[in-house]
Parts: C-alpha cells; sequence; structure tokens
C-alpha cells in the first residue's frame, strides 16, 4: 500500500497551497514531479564533487565516475539491459534522433510509424524521406483506435526500421510490442519502441520484449529535466555511425585520422548533465521502491473514478477507448465546440488544478480528425480521489458555465 504521508514528505509541492488552496497536479504525462531525494542527490553532486566524470584522475573526478557507472547500472537493471547498452541522453528526442541519424537507411528503405506519434517520433522520418529518399508508412488504427495488426502484416514485409510509440501520449493506449517486434523479426525488420509514457507506469524487460532500441525521458518518470536513455542491443549499437562527436567520444586522433571509443562512450558525446544522471539513478531507486503494482492500482483506481464521471456528461468526448483498463494514467477529452485551452485555464484559476490543454504533439493525429483541441488528465501514484473529486466538482461548474 501506498503512504501517502511519506509521499507528501517526499513532495512538498503537494501540500504547497497557492490562494489558500493545495496544488492539485494532474500533469505528469507532460512532466512527473520530483521526490526531494531525486533533488537532494543533484545538489550533493553540486556541493560536494562538482567535477569531471571520466577525465580526471583525482579524488572529486573518481567519485563522479563511480556515481554515474553506479547510476548507468541502475538504469541497466531497471529495465533488464546490460550496462553498456545504456546510453545517456537529454530525453527521448534526442535518442530518436540519435538512431534516425545513426542507423544506415538508404534510399527506398521503409520505415513504419503508427498514427499516433509525438512530432519526435514523426518529423525526423518526413525530414528524411526529402533528404535520403526513404520511404515512410504510417499504420493506421481501425476505427476503435487500436492497433490495426493485419494491415501490419502487409507493411512490415518491406521494412528496414518498425518505429513506434509503446504507450501513446494521446490517449493512453499501448500497442502489442511483443508481437510486433516477433513479425518484425521474422522479417528482417528492426524494432524502435518509444517508451517515454510506458516506462514510468509499467514494469519493462527489454530482453523478454526482444526490442531492438528503445528510448525514454527522466522528466516523466522523476527524474531531473534534459536527461533521457537510448537503449540498444550491443551487437547493433557497434554497427551504429557515430551521432554528437568531440569530447569524450575519442580514443585518440592525430590531425588527419582518429579512432572511436567503445559503445556507450562513442555515443556521449562531451561533458553530460552529471548531476541529472545521478538524479536519474535515484528517482528509478525511488519507483521501484513505490513498487509497479502499487503505480498501477492506484493510477487505475483513479481513472476508473474520473471515467465514470465526466461520462455522465454527454458533451464530454474521450479520446481513445472509454474503458480505463486500456488507457494507462490518460483521460484525453474534448467537447464539441469549446476551446480546451480555457476549460484548462479555468480548472487552474478555479482550484489550482492544472491539466495540459492543446495538440500534445501530436499534430497529426488532430489535424487528421479535424479535432481542434483536447485536455489531457494525467495521473501519478502521487495523486489521490480527493484530489479527481475536486477535479471533477470543478470541471462540472465550468461545463455549466461554457
Amino acid at each position: 500500500m501506498l503512504d501517502y504521508e511519506k509521499i507528501k514528505v517526499d513532495f512538498p509541492l503537494l501540500t504547497k497551497q497557492i490562494n489558500n488552496k493545495n496544488i492539485i497536479y494532474f500533469d505528469s504525462a507532460c512532466m512527473s514531479l520530483k521526490p526531494r531525494q531525486v533533488v537532494e542527490a543533484m545538489n550533493e553532486y553540486y556541493l560536494e564533487f562538482p567535477a569531471c566524470a571520466g577525465r580526471s584522475s583525482h579524488k572529486l573526478g573518481n567519485i563522479v565516475t563511480k556515481k554515474i557507472r553506479e547510476s548507468r547500472q541502475i538504469v541497466a537493471k531497471f529495465i533488464n539491459a546490460n550496462e553498456n547498452e545504456i546510453i545517456f541522453t537529454r530525453n527521448t528526442t534526442e535518442a530518436i534522433n540519435l538512431l534516425a541519424n545513426s542507423l544506415y537507411l538508404e534510399k527506398g528503405d521503409l520505415v513504419l510509424t503508427t498514427d499516433k506519434e509525438h512530432n519526435s517520433n514523426l518529423v525526423l522520418w518526413q525530414i528524411l524521406v526529402k533528404n535520403k529518399g526513404i520511404r515512410h508508412n504510417i499504420i493506421r488504427s481501425d476505427d476503435d483506435g487500436n492497433f490495426d495488426f493485419e494491415k501490419y502484416k502487409e507493411l512490415v514485409k518491406d521494412a528496414k526500421l518498425v518505429s513506434m510509440v509503446h504507450t501513446s501520449n494521446l490517449d493512453g493506449t499501448t500497442i502489442p510490442a511483443k508481437e510486433i517486434i516477433k513479425l518484425a523479426h521474422e522479417n528482417n525488420a528492426l524494432v524502435f519502441l518509444d517508451m517515454a509514457q510506458t516506462i514510468p507506469h509499467k514494469k519493462i524487460d527489454v530482453k523478454d520484449l526482444d526490442v531492438d532500441f528503445v528510448a525514454f525521458s527522466g522528466h516523466k518518470m522523476l527524474g531531473p529535466t534534459g536527461t533521457g536513455v537510448f537503449y540498444g542491443k550491443y551487437d547493433l549499437l557497434k554497427k551504429l555511425k557515430p551521432f554528437l562527436v568531440g569530447g569524450d567520444t575519442v580514443e585518440y586522433s592525430t590531425y588527419v585520422d582518429h579512432k572511436m571509443l567503445e559503445v556507450p562512450e562513442k555515443f556521449e558525446a562531451g561533458l553530460q548533465d552529471y548531476a541529472g544522471i545521478i538524479g536519474l539513478g535515484q528517482a528509478v531507486k525511488y519507483i521501484e521502491i513505490m513498487g509497479f503494482n502499487n503505480i498501477c492500482e492506484q493510477e487505475l483506481k483513479l481513472n476508473q473514478y474520473i471515467t465514470q464521471e465526466i461520462l455522465k456528461n454527454p458533451r464530454i468526448k474521450i479520446i481513445g477507448p472509454n474503458d480505463p483498463n486500456m488507457r494507462s494514467g490518460i483521460i484525453n477529452f474534448y467537447i464539441d465546440k469549446v476551446d480546451m485551452h480555457q476549460v484548462a485555464l479555468m480548472l487552474d484559476e478555479m482550484s489550482n488544478i492544472m491539466i495540459r490543454s492543446g495538440q500534445h504533439c501530436v499534430h497529426s493525429w488532430y489535424n487528421d480528425k479535424k479535432i481542434k483541441n483536447s485536455a489531457r488528465i494525467s495521473l501519478y501514484f502521487y495523486n489521490t480521489i480527493k484530489e479527481a473529486e475536486e477535479l471533477i466538482k470543478n470541471l462540472n461548474k465550468i461545463i455549466q458555465i461554457l
């Protein structure tokens, strides 16, 4: 069971008041809150050993090097990977760009994505279509918004790379990854999964999935901003071209040649966010202490309550399935002829209830469906039923006003 008195201590923001009202934070799909343990670990770096890792051999440098390796080991164990298969990045976006620019894609090679991709896993493939002549096909969801496996079976036969969002930030649905990966490998295609919305909420085993590449962001999983992870099978990482190069990526250089370091250093150019990486390791530890069973149970309980309440109003339309069991911790909704930015602003002004409105970096889907915008409630384990009740009460008031 989750101990909410302890959680309040670890997340001081949850007890902070604005205009004599507590903050109610329902925007964790965009940015999760940070426990004090993460912040303290980062502060410890800046105050106690603010030196370079892997470069300086003095005492402080050795401490940083040790701490960074510990974080790499923590993250690797978290997803059941090997230590040298973990590459630290700034976020999921940078990781996908690393893959797209390092994989040997040639004119005519086919990349498959879904119709729910974040711009990070869409725009760069469009650019490579123009600049390199690759091909890009989209697997459109079926009429119920589910992954169209029959269409996938047809298109994957000719694919070089399957690059897909695992759990969608649009509607919270999760694609059948294991089946997708198995069929891709049977057709000699590689598979990359954007797990930015998965890793904070579900236990992932990359070896069990047999996935080739994965990326996720620290800021959505209690970690610092500007931190992320790119995972790849070691043999595949060794074959990728360097992306960013320079300091800490080369073993030696002359005026005419150079030798790159081995993976993962080969892809971690320049001075890294050491404090952030250390903080990310602490974030993983905190999630493990909370336990995925507890996290999933609390998110589902909240999702079930909020869903049943908002569906009482026939004007509200949920994006994705109405069944909360199929939407992770996300309730994304809209009301015809209502600007959902206005709804979000009114929730904030009336009761410090913080949600996100807009097109959520999935502009392509909204433009295709001709939906102007939506309001997204996204949950995490630190949210409570009392907060959900306050949300519903204020949302009903707003709908009456509008």
